[in-house]
């Protein structure tokens, strides 16, 4: 399976709305890398204050959405949903960058490539698109528990 809908998306990720922010995944291939989509939208609960003249989506919320994305990636590589127990640490985030702001009515395209998995640390190279243009970037480190 090379897609996900929301409710496998439940089934991988303890996150439950309103910080839930993967939608629906469109590409997935195990041990290299994901694509997954965030439809954003005005009723999101952090344009209310983030800011009201001029909603813009919080760049640590689109690395959130990376993270998330990333954390399916691990999930589905290591071969099964994970339990109640289990959880996904950041290690580390480096070089993160925002090109462009992100706002309602944009679809968040979320893309993560695995660059490292050892003794349990896992380093991705993610990017975030809306319409081709890429808003924000970020190499990240994560751990499974």
């Amino acid at each position: 399976m090379n897609s996900m809908d929301i409710n496998e998306i439940m089934a991988y990720l303890p996150h439950r709305p309103p910080f839930l922010l993967v939608d629906r995944v469109t590409f997935l291939e195990p041990g290299k890398n994901i694509i997954a989509l965030k439809n954003v939208s005005m009723n999101e609960p952090f344009f209310a204050g983030h800011f009201p003249a001029h909603p813009v989506m919080p760049g640590v919320l689109i690395l959130e959405a990376l993270a998330q994305a990333a954390a399916l990636l691990s999930f589905r590589t290591v071969g099964n949903p994970p339990d109640s127990n289990a959880v996904v640490y950041f290690a580390g985030i480096d070089g993160a960058r925002f090109k462009k702001p992100v706002m309602p009515g944009d679809q968040l395209v979320l893309h993560v490539e695995i660059m490292r998995h050892l003794k349990g640390i896992w380093k991705y190279a993610t990017y975030a698109e809306v319409d081709g243009q890429r808003v924000a970037e970020a190499e990240m480190m994560a751990t499974l528990r």
